[in-house]
């Protein structure tokens, strides 16, 4: 049995990937492949040449591992040893921004940013200079503080921050430098808000998250449009044999040409509109056509950098909460919070786009389910989420999932519409006595932050119609290919 006709047998491959082992390694590994042969006849000559090649293909796989766990150690223990006696200062990035109406960009930033540092520090802007630089935000500072600090990836949070950060700035936080994404903002003026500590070269440069800014949701609201919606087949049978027909709950229904906003409660009577929306050549409402250009994509990658990776142990105690958490707020923070000192691990269920439309009605959730999924991921209390979770906790779910607590928000499921008549989707978990509610401090809810936009319809109008043309320019002449993190 010769070596080469052994190694055609014994790829090297198939005892460890090429990539892992080192240049040393791969180089002896024919003759170590020789030597094992040769062993192997000599102690037993009468061998036949299939059961030379499994006793050699046996040994090869001691020696290749003991071998690579060897390097391994060998390289692993110096390392360890550096970061015990040399007391290396830890990398402090900063990043900064007005974090209005949070979204996935908006965490797909923070990420990237907490990424290249050991220490990550957000910079969350007062109103007045959002006001001065962007215009009126819909949340206001405290809200907006404090949905920032829930941030899995914020690790100091500081506040009333510029929009134009400088050196000082930096040095007084201890930062060794900046972080933003690609799409580089400019000030009231004009001018390039980073220019000072890019020309420092303090700078870092970070992919923008495609086809989702705070312009573009406020969109949706003033626009009543469903295009965003991801569908469910499976409740398509259940949509036909409802009140609601399936020409009003269609997902590619156009409603953006709406004369009247019907978003908030229904005792409230929105504004009239002050003008009729505005085609362009793009076929959408000039206050909103930059959304056209660019589309959300949500990769398995992406997905899997907002994951925590774990699962439930043994000895955990598992609560589980499910809703909508649509246009995730500090309200939805604070519920989880609570939701989480119940146990010591939260799964947290969300609905698909056609269950929360099919339950709430109108254009319901402002923000697709995946948009949704990572939203919540990014907050610090949340170990795990269910994507698609059904209407109704039955008793499957709390086995699959091992269940101990199942716990309803205020303003997570259920809000003031719902009709008590209808099925309880948690009977299961009530008769268990495994069931409570919980209710955040603060006195804001998804329908408070629509309200708030329908409100002051005309201010957000005027701030769209501004930050669209910026968008387009950046979609249509400045973006570039840049790399994520």
């Amino acid at each position: 049995v010769s070596t080469q006709s052994t190694w055609g047998v014994l790829p090297l491959k198939q005892h460890l990937p090429v990539w892992k082992m080192s240049a040393d390694l791969i180089s002896q590994y024919e003759e170590i492949l020789s030597s094992l042969t040769t062993s192997v006849l000599e102690k037993n000559p009468k061998l036949t040449a299939k059961e030379v090649v499994d006793s050699v293909n046996a040994a090869l796989v001691k020696v290749i591992h003991n071998k690579f766990e060897q390097e391994q150690a060998a390289s692993v223990t110096p390392l360890l040893s550096k970061e015990n006696t040399s007391h290396k200062k830890p990398i402090r990035a900063y990043i900064d921004g007005c974090f209005d109406i949070m979204h996935s960009g908006h965490y797909n930033a923070i990420r990237q940013a907490k990424a290249l540092c050991d220490i990550l520090v957000v910079g969350v802007h007062s109103d007045a200079e959002i006001l001065r630089h962007k215009g009126p935000p819909v949340m206001n500072e405290e809200e907006r503080m404090a949905i920032v600090d829930g941030c899995k990836w914020a690790d100091e949070v500081v506040f009333d921050t510029p929009y134009n950060p400088s050196i000082e700035l930096l040095d007084r936080l201890n930062c060794d430098f900046c972080v933003h994404g690609d799409d580089m903002p400019t000030t009231a003026d004009g001018q390039d808000a980073y220019a000072e500590v890019k020309k420092a070269g303090r700078m870092r440069i970070v992919k923008r998250t495609e086809g989702v800014s705070t312009t573009d949701i406020v969109g949706r609201l003033l626009l009543m449009t469903k295009d965003h919606h991801i569908g469910s087949p499976a409740l398509l049978p259940l949509m036909r044999n409802s009140n609601n027909s399936p020409s009003k709950l269609s997902l590619s229904s156009d409603l953006s040409h709406m004369s009247s906003l019907n978003l908030g409660d229904p005792a409230v009577e929105a504004p009239a509109v002050t003008s009729a929306p505005k085609e362009t050549s793009t076929g959408k409402d000039s206050r909103h056509y930059a959304s056209g250009i660019t589309t959300f994509l949500p990769t398995t990658w992406r997905i899997s950098q907002f994951s925590n990776n774990k699962c439930p142990s043994i000895n955990d105690k598992v609560v589980y909460i499910d809703g909508a958490f649509d246009l995730f707020h500090v309200g939805h923070v604070e519920t989880l919070k609570k939701a989480k000192a119940m146990g010591t691990f939260l799964y947290v269920g969300i609905h698909d786009d056609a269950t929360v439309n099919f339950h709430k009605g109108r254009n319901y959730p402002i923000m697709n389910l995946l948009e949704r999924v990572m939203n919540v991921l990014s907050c610090k209390f949340v170990d795990e989420v269910v994507i698609g979770a059904p209407w109704e906790v039955t008793k499957d779910l709390v086995t699959s999932l091992g269940i101990h607590l199942v716990v309803s928000g205020s303003d997570t499921k259920m809000d003031r519409e719902w009709d008590s008549s209808k099925s309880d989707p948690y009977s299961h978990p009530k008769s268990l006595e495994a069931f409570q509610v919980v209710g955040d401090s603060r006195i804001l809810n998804t329908e408070h932050v629509i309200r708030r936009i329908i409100d002051n319809r005309l201010k957000y109008e005027n701030r769209n119609a501004s930050r669209s043309k910026k968008e387009l320019q950046y979609l249509t002449q400045n973006k570039t290919y840049v790399a994520e993190v």
